[in-house]
This record gives C-alpha cells, structure tokens and sequence, in this order.
C-alpha cells in the first residue's frame, strides 16, 4: 500500500496491479471465438474491485487504478518513463529556497458537470488532502503549508520546508482535483476534468466508462471502456479466450500462460512494476518485536522457491522496499540469504525455538500461492503458520491494514515510493525506528543526490532490521489482443491510463 506513501496506502496491493496505459490497437483479430469488430470499445479484465469510488475516504489501490487520469486530473502526472510531466498545469516554476511553486493552469478546462476548473479549485482539493481526507495517503500533504488562487489560472502553493517527495505525491491520487461543489457524493458519483465520466457500475461485474463530451485535451478514441472484475483467474482467462474481455491486466496465475501461445491470437507483455510482494510482519506485536526473531523468519524464506513456485519464476527478487524503477534502488536481496539453520539459532536465542504465528492474507492468486509456500518454510524451522484467508479488499484492509490484527501478512504494495511508509509508526507493520524518520526528513529535503543516498540507507536499514521480507516484485504481466499494441512494458504509476488508447483501423 500500494501497483502506495507518507502513510501510503497499500496496498494496494493489492490490487492487481496494473498497467498504466497508453494503447493503441488494431481490430479484427479472433480468439477461441469469434471477435467482434469494436474500434470505439475496449474491455479490461482485473482481479481486484474497489470497494467505493472514493479514494479520498477509501484505501485501496482498485479505486486510482480505474479513475485516475481517466475520471479525476492532477496538475502533474507520470510518463511512460516515469518523469514529471504537465497535465492541468501547462507550466511551473520553484522559487530559489525550494519551497514555493506557481502553477500556470490551462485555460479551457472544465469538470464533467461542465464548471469552469480554476485555480480556486486547485487550491480546494490540495488543503482538502489535509482537512478532508481519512486514508493513509493523506500525510502526504502535510509538508504544504498553504496553498491559494492568485488568479483563475495561478496557483501557488508554499511548503513549510523543501520537499524532493512533493510534486512526485503530486501525480499520485493526492494530487487529484475536485470540483468544490462537486465532492458530496465521490463514492458512486466522481466528478473530474478527465476525458471520461462514470457511465455506470455493477458492483461484483463491471466499472463502465464513456468517454465525454467536451474535453478539454484530445478526445480518446475509445468511447467506451468497460473494467470486468474477476474473483477467480480461471475465469478471467476464459473471458480472454472467448473474447468477452480484450486484456488481462496482470495475469493472477502465471503458469496459465501456456493458455495464450498463439501468437496469432494473443500477445504476451512482461515487464517490471512498483509491486512488492511483502511478507509484513507486525513489528509491535510479541514475539516479532523482537530483532531476531524477525530475522530468522526472514533467514528461513527461500525467495527464489517462493518466487518459482508460487508465480512460475516471472518477478524479480528484491531485498527491500525499493523496485529497480526507482533512482535509489541497490540489490539487497542477499541480505538474507536463505539459512535455516541460522534461523533455528537466531530463535533459540531469543527464546522461542517453537513458535506459532498468524499469518492473515487477502483472497488473491499471489498471496494465497506464497504463503502455501512460505508456511511449508516456516515449518523447517520450528515456525508454524496459521494460515486465514481474508476477503480482499473490505476484509483485509479492516482487518490488517487497519486495525494491524495480524502477526504475519503477504500482501503486494503498488504505491510508488511506498518505502516512506516505514517512516510512519501507525502503518500496519507498526515498525517505529526514529532513525529511519530523520533519514527520511533528510532525503527529502537535501539535494537531488542526498536524497539518493539518504534513501539507499533507510532501504539498508530497514531491511537490516527485517521490518519485513521482499518476497519478490511482482511482473507487469498481461495479456492481451494482439491488435492492441502500446501497452507499457512497466507500471509507474497508481493509474491504468486508458486515455491513449485506440484500435487502429484495419
């Protein structure tokens, strides 16, 4: 949590981690079925349903996955690459002390209830972050000290201090603008500049969104995209095999691959993501307050046995909260090499040769295949794992994410820069080290190459203290028509950005 932050949201993890998108395709391609000729439609399989549409109430990676960029704009968003790039602002400049910024907005730009978007409302949504919001992203916006319109078109905004994290939290779903007067019902009705608008929802089957009339920016060529949620994989891929759906956003069993080896028919896309497939431990929870005992659990994980067995070798191994997209990121995971013996003595030592733990998962595909995995481990080494599958997201995030009513969870955060949530002692894992917060405070306001090194030393603290385990990134791993073409090798961001997408004309 999450494909997050400050106090990231994880989770995301959830969900099924996504592409972030910008498509273009071609029709007529058949599957096991016949394909419909659909130049203006597109039908997108994922795993994990938001549980609201208001992600400003709503942790939970389903909810930016399907409306950010697509419904609900910031000032600023990723690239393919993952560089800042303008969106609602045309342009912005930083004072020299690094703590004020004035955005020049685009004119012309209006909500889907057709009101102007001025600076007012930019200025609305950034101080809303702060007095509206209750999910753990919301910290991000703490470091604003204020944030006010000098013109419909100029906003600035002053820091209390610099901050190298703000503008990236900005192309995050804190960064999203809302109509002042168009909040009062986010959870079924979001109102935002993008180029689609909710069409409607059947909760449990489908998200529908149409394309809108009277766009500010270049209109999408698909007019319709209908976001189909599975529970179970097997289904998932039958819809692709039949037609009913024209990608897999993040395939939820790797070995079904063997499914999609025509060419002809199918195309197969492996990339990287910000997804960390973390076995979390609760660091305030006895025994596993205890250093040592952590650190055995962590000696007592073959990584690459998880990773083979429970997503068919497709990943990468890790060793701490930082995926290979990120400018700070070192390979750690040979920190813990795999030891069951060392991880026998390490818990002797502390006093617990036998130990039984809960470990508390959500309902998807990669937590529920890692941890069969790692509890047959566990169990090498005097560990036993109870293992309680939780309805995802409602339940585990209630559950774990919320309350931290866990010893041991596996879930996959997709939050971009998700490691600064071990800077907050409330995150589910509870791991409270003052350290880790100055080196934090520390890289984001030093210059460009403090802020690296910084970063790399709270990656090896963190990972020195086993405050979890990386079991592996999960790969941006899809399926799809092989005339949709364009789709991103890597995910970089929270969004599935559907507003490039097309299929090109046969």
């Amino acid at each position: 949590m999450g494909r997050i932050p400050r106090r990231s949201m994880i989770i995301g993890a959830l969900v099924a981690l996504t592409l972030t998108a910008a498509c273009s395709a071609g029709s007529g391609t058949t599957g096991d079925s016949d394909r419909k000729d659909h130049t203006s439609t597109l039908s997108v399989g994922f795993s994990a349903e938001p549980v609201s549409l208001d992600f400003t109430r709503n942790d939970g990676a389903a909810i930016p996955q399907a409306l950010l960029v697509n419904v609900y704009e910031g000032l600023v968003k990723l690239d393919a690459h993952g560089r800042i790039v303008p969106l609602l602002a045309g342009r912005w400049k930083v004072s020299p002390d690094r703590r004020t910024y004035t955005f020049t907005l685009r004119k012309g730009v209006t909500f889907s209830d057709g009101r102007p978007f001025t600076a007012q409302d930019a200025a609305f949504s950034i101080n809303r972050v702060k007095t509206g919001w209750t999910t753990s992203l919301k910290a991000g916006m703490d470091v604003v000290q204020d944030a006010r319109a000098a013109s419909p078109t100029s906003l600035v905004v002053t820091l209390k201090r610099p901050s190298n994290q703000w503008l990236f939290a900005m192309t995050t779903r804190i960064g999203a603008m809302f109509s002042r007067t168009g909040v009062s019902k986010l959870a079924t009705k979001p109102v935002g500049t993008g180029p689609y608008v909710l069409d409607h929802w059947n909760r449990g089957d489908e998200l529908v969104l149409k394309a809108r009339k009277g766009y500010w920016g270049t209109e999408p060529a698909v007019r319709q995209v209908t976001l189909k949620y599975f529970k179970d994989p097997t289904a998932m891929n039958n819809a692709m095999r039949t037609g009913g759906i024209d990608v897999v956003s993040t395939v939820q069993a790797p070995e079904s691959l063997a499914e999609f080896k025509d060419r002809s028919k199918y195309r197969v896309i492996e990339g990287t993501s910000n997804a960390e497939v973390v076995l979390s431990y609760n660091n305030a929870k006895p025994p596993l307050t205890d250093r040592r005992v952590r650190q055995a659990l962590s000696y007592a994980i073959d990584r690459k046995a998880v990773l083979d067995t429970a997503w068919a070798g497709h990943g990468t191994l890790i060793g701490s909260m930082v995926p290979p997209t990120d400018p700070w990121y070192e390979n750690l995971s040979g920190t813990y090499p795999y030891d069951p013996a060392k991880a026998r003595r390490l818990l002797a030592q502390a006093g617990h040769p036998r130990l039984t733990l809960r470990l508390r998962i959500p309902n998807l595909p990669y937590a529920v295949a890692s941890a069969q995995v790692v509890k047959s481990q566990l169990a090498d080494v005097g560990v036993s794992a109870k293992i309680d599958v939780l309805e995802f997201p409602a339940r585990w995030l209630d559950v774990v994410f919320t309350k931290a009513d866990y010893d041991m969870s596996i879930i996959a955060h997709v939050e971009p820069r998700d490691i600064t949530t071990f800077g907050n002692p409330d995150y589910y894992w509870r791991y409270d080290n003052p350290r880790v917060r100055e080196l934090l405070d520390q890289a984001d306001s030093g210059t460009p190459a403090v802020q690296v090194a910084k970063m790399r030393q709270v990656a090896r603290t963190i990972t020195g203290d086993a405050a979890a385990d990386w079991l592996f990134l999960l790969p941006n791993l899809m399926v799809a028509d092989p005339a949709v073409h364009g789709l991103p090798t890597n995910v970089v961001s929270e969004a599935f950005d559907l507003t490039a997408c097309s299929w090109a004309r046969s």
